[in-house]
């Protein structure tokens, strides 16, 4: 158990401990006032509360419709069991088993069956033809209250018991001990603490393992599976903790890629490189031609190497490059016009259709990189014969530019990866190039706040549209 554990186990128990002291302190109170109020309220001559009202009532009863012999049988075979002493009184004063009594709880008892149906601590029972009439009561506790019942000899013909005495409880149980209750309440209390800080303390040691576990590089580790069904901020949390390990691992896992891809390229050109320079040494005859052949290593080097420190600075965030008010729909028709003679050149079409006007403040090398990367990506792969198709227009405050080829396209998996450095198709390796262009594309638009992708085109051929919002402002 860790040390937010006990914290939360021994918050929450002495809350509980706190409330339980506070709530039974109020009962207490409570108990007290209401003995001193039914210690005030009680006659001291004539017992009241639910087993006298109840024995008397029984007690009428049977002599309404069984007479005194059926009531003196009663009160006989119950004079073992716990059941209240009852007095029945004649119209004389004696009582029915000759028991003997104080004249003043007799006349209390008198003055309590004289009272309204609601009090029936003592009753009046009138019998028909001549039975007389009886009072029925149970006598208080006290010394002169405390009579003992007669031998069952005596009463019955029988051998009987040693007389039993009244006492004022009538019977009932001893109570328990009030230390049971606290005792009860301490364990209920030390359980319901302890998992209540379980509960708030298990999630947070996951996540602490969690945490541990990526920073030892095990990007891999998730936190959702050990959460369980939680519902709360805790499992909020777990899942936040997750998105943010996914993003690190694919985040390092482009890295790696990234640093594989760049060694791999750099391996081919330094190779011929090497090559050339050891055909020069053999044969010094080719030496020019040796030289332009480094050179044209050197400039691809130059080349890769440039679009590499854009990809970097883009990553970065570095804002390295003048903004300037460009007219977008006219801009990419100037580079569409660019890219036209290299079409032509390998027997291909280029189609440009522009409408309205779309001026926006944007870093301008950048744009231009993005547009020039998209459309000789679209002239680079376009098949013999036919044509790429450039559109721009300006709808919904964004500005749009569409260019679609006649290429073999790129598969369906592999749409959003076209758009990472170094990705060349299985189909398209024979066309050259580093696999950059695109991704140098992909930043430069999402720097604008943009947005680019690719789908496959009807017919065959790919489809790159890019948007650029028009009130983009960038802090």
């Amino acid at each position: 158990m860790g040390r937010l554990f006990w914290k939360f186990f021994f918050a929450f128990w002495l809350a509980l401990l706190l409330a339980g002291a506070g709530v039974g302190t109020a009962v207490w109170f409570h108990h007290q006032s209401e003995i001193e109020r039914l210690g005030r309220e009680r006659d001291p001559f004539v017992a009241g509360g639910g087993r006298a009202t109840t024995a008397v009532a029984v007690a009428a009863s049977v002599l309404r419709h069984g007479g005194p012999a059926a009531l003196r049988s009663m009160l006989t075979e119950l004079s073992h069991e716990r059941w209240p002493q009852l007095l029945v009184v004649d119209a004389k004063g004696d009582d029915l088993l000759g028991r003997p009594m104080s004249p003043a709880s007799v006349a209390a008892a008198r003055q309590q069956a004289a009272l309204s149906e609601a009090h029936r601590a003592a009753r009046l029972v009138e019998l028909p033809a001549g039975g007389g009439s009886w009072l029925l009561f149970v006598p208080a506790g006290g010394p002169e209250l405390r009579p003992p019942l007669p031998p069952l000899s005596r009463l019955a013909g029988q051998p009987g018991e040693p007389p039993r005495e009244f006492r004022p409880g009538f019977g009932r149980p001893a109570e328990p001990s009030p230390w049971m209750p606290v005792g009860i309440g301490l364990v209920t209390s030390v359980a319901f603490s302890a998992l209540l800080a379980w509960y708030l303390s298990k999630p947070i040691r996951n996540l602490r393992w969690a945490l541990g576990a990526v920073a030892e590089g095990r990007l891999e580790t998730r936190v959702k599976p050990l959460m369980g069904a939680r519902r709360d901020e805790i499992a909020d949390l777990g899942q936040d903790f997750d998105r943010m390990a996914q993003q690190l691992q694919s985040l390092i896992g482009a890295q790696r890629r990234l640093l594989h891809d760049v060694s791999h390229e750099l391996r081919s050109p330094l190779a011929r490189l090497q090559v050339a320079i050891g055909l020069a040494r053999q044969d010094p005859a080719k030496l020019d031609v040796t030289l332009d052949r480094i050179e044209r290593e050197a400039v691809r080097l130059d080349e890769m190497v440039g679009q590499l420190l854009t990809i970097a600075r883009l990553d970065a965030g570095t804002r390295d490059s003048r903004e300037d008010v460009l007219e977008l729909v006219d801009f990419a028709a100037v580079i569409a016009d660019d890219a036209r003679f290299e079409a032509q050149s390998k027997g291909r079409e280029r189609h440009l259709a522009g409408r309205g006007e779309a001026e926006l403040r944007v870093r301008g090398e950048l744009i231009q990189r993005a547009f020039e990367n998209v459309i000789r990506n679209a002239v680079k792969y376009t098949g013999e014969g036919s044509g790429v198709d450039v559109e721009a227009w300006v709808e919904q405050g964004q500005f749009v530019l569409r260019v679609a080829d006649r290429g073999p396209g790129v598969p369906e998996s592999d749409l959003e990866a076209i758009f990472e450095p170094f990705y060349r198709a299985a189909n398209g390796s024979s066309a050259g190039g580093f696999g950059l262009g695109l991704a140098i594309a992909r930043r430069a638009v999402t720097a604008h706040g943009g947005d680019i992708r690719a789908r496959n085109r009807d017919g065959g051929g790919l489809v790159v549209d890019i948007r650029l919002p028009l009130n983009f402002r960038k802090d």
